[in-house]
């Protein structure tokens, strides 16, 4: 038994190696590695979306379903496939989850029809779980100290993953060439993730919980999702107050909350009501929708910013997208490699929450520094750096918060929830930002304005802020309640 100061948490041994130590760092490289597919995949599309309507023939709104679909997928599959890591054992589900990732890779790089893109891209959005199940990889291979070190790391390059998969997309794709090119590369990488987790993650040596999979809560999970995130998707379209968005969201609300109330019945619930509700857990993944929503502001509005004509609508660099990528946003990801390298141990030092409340202030610098200061690319590439930091340090306190709240059964579930919870703050950040760009416009065109991006910047600023506050209030919260604790099944921990 391993104390953690709020659960206790019983470690089974790994199968013996040679060098344990070395190939704990191996893994925890190769677990990095596989991880930073999922960013790269859901990322290197976006600069593509133009090529893809032109090329396949189709609108920009039937070509936004390549997005669209992967973000379904990814809500649906990724906490049903980390409670099956955590029930199951999380090697046979790692390795699963790479080939249909990269057999949805390999759809998108040969198909010229839209039905078999967006398949393609279905498949692909299984790799959001990947992370979750990593998590559950190291949480039955390492001790605390060293898992809180693995884990924030790990979380961290997931985020830059993020910007290098803007970066791939630009340095891949020219003007009028084939956007599978791009797909190809990802092929590539789907296929190098797979023979790295075959030969690095080892069999056995975590912790299985019984119980079934609870089908009926996968079923109104999945709908409830996914109407959710069609109307994010689809509301600038449709109109934000036509019956069809607000029908579609209320359907989605309305079956979330019975899917909510099936799992306080289930015998086995899917995700045990707790790992929604309870007071830290609750804070961490409200963190989580912010973070994510402040890094896709972050994405969208800073590439669509640069590329910006100056003659047409007075500010912008006129930016290629290869020079968005390399001049723009490759500095920011290499801090985001660094602040992901070194969270980790401030973790371990000074507290997940601190480090999360910490860099949240730093994001609201970043993002205040966009806001105020962007007549020169200088000032917007040093004002990513210091969000791309945020980011990273944020990704990588978050799941040290979950691991110290809940049982090592739970490991896997948890974490997909709290990466929905990211993916749904990027989908509202998305939302947002075409409707102000849509909104906000020069006079006598249909170009964004500069306010438009201004009030973007500073809506990314809140949204880092209200992060800091959430983990602020959660923690302080779950102080008051340490006497306390709530039962799983065997296990008391406090949420």
């Amino acid at each position: 038994m391993v104390a953690t100061g709020e659960e206790s948490i019983t470690v089974a041994r790994p199968h013996p190696v040679r060098h344990p130590a070395i190939h704990d760092r191996l893994l925890v490289a190769a677990l990095c590695f596989v991880v930073m597919t999922t960013a790269v995949i859901q990322t290197a599309v976006v600069p593509l979306l133009p090529a893809m309507a032109s090329q396949l023939g189709v609108d920009s709104a039937a070509v936004g379903w390549v997005i669209t679909a992967n973000l379904l997928a990814a809500a649906v599959s990724t906490p049903v496939l980390g409670r099956l890591a955590d029930r199951r054992g999380p090697r046979p589900l790692l390795l699963g989850t790479l080939v249909v990732v990269l057999l949805g890779s390999v759809l998108c790089t040969v198909t010229e029809y839209l039905p078999f893109l967006v398949l393609g891209r279905v498949l692909q959005g299984v790799s959001f779980a990947l992370f979750p199940i990593g998590v559950a990889v190291l949480r039955g291979r390492l001790g605390p100290r060293r898992l809180v070190n693995a884990i924030g790391l790990m979380s961290g390059i997931l985020a830059v993953g993020g910007g290098l998969g803007m970066i791939a997309a630009g340095v891949m794709h020219s003007e009028g060439a084939d956007f599978r090119r791009v797909f190809g590369l990802l092929v590539g990488l789907n296929l190098l993730a797979l023979v790295v987790a075959w030969v690095t993650v080892p069999r056995g040596g975590a912790e299985k919980s019984r119980g079934g999979l609870d089908p009926a809560g996968v079923v109104l999970m999945a709908v409830g999702l996914s109407a959710i995130l069609v109307a994010l998707a689809e509301g600038g379209r449709w109109g934000w107050a036509s019956p069809q968005t607000i029908g579609v969201a209320a359907l989605g609300v309305v079956v979330s909350a019975g899917w909510y109330l099936h799992e306080r019945r289930a015998r086995t619930p899917l995700v045990p009501p707790m790992l929604l509700s309870g007071r830290r857990v609750a804070g961490t993944h409200l963190a989580a929708f912010l973070v994510g929503m402040a890094m896709y502001v972050q994405f969208l509005g800073a590439a669509q910013f640069v590329q910006a004509s100056r003659a047409d609508v007075g500010y912008g660099f006129d930016a290629s997208v290869l020079r968005t990528s390399l001049v723009v946003l490759l500095p920011g990801s290499m801090a985001g490699v660094a602040a992901a390298t070194v969270s980790g141990r401030f973790v371990h030092r000074f507290r997940a929450d601190r480090v999360l409340v910490a860099a949240c202030g730093i994001g609201v610098a970043g993002f205040a520094m966009l806001a105020l200061a962007h007549a020169r690319l200088w000032q917007v590439v040093v004002a990513l750096v210091v969000v791309n930091v945020f980011v990273s340090a944020s990704y990588a306190a978050l799941p040290a918060l979950l691991v110290d709240a809940v049982p090592s059964e739970f490991t896997g579930v948890t974490n997909g929830i709290n990466a929905i919870a990211r993916t749904f703050g990027s989908s509202l950040a998305s939302a947002l930002v075409a409707t102000l760009l849509a909104s906000l416009t020069v006079a006598g065109t249909d170009l964004a304005s500069e306010r438009a991006f201004v009030i973007a910047f500073w809506v990314g600023g809140a949204a880092a802020g209200a992060a800091g506050l959430a983990i602020v209030g959660a923690e302080r919260s779950g102080r008051n309640r340490a006497d306390r604790g709530v039962r799983f099944g065997a296990v008391s921990v406090n949420l």
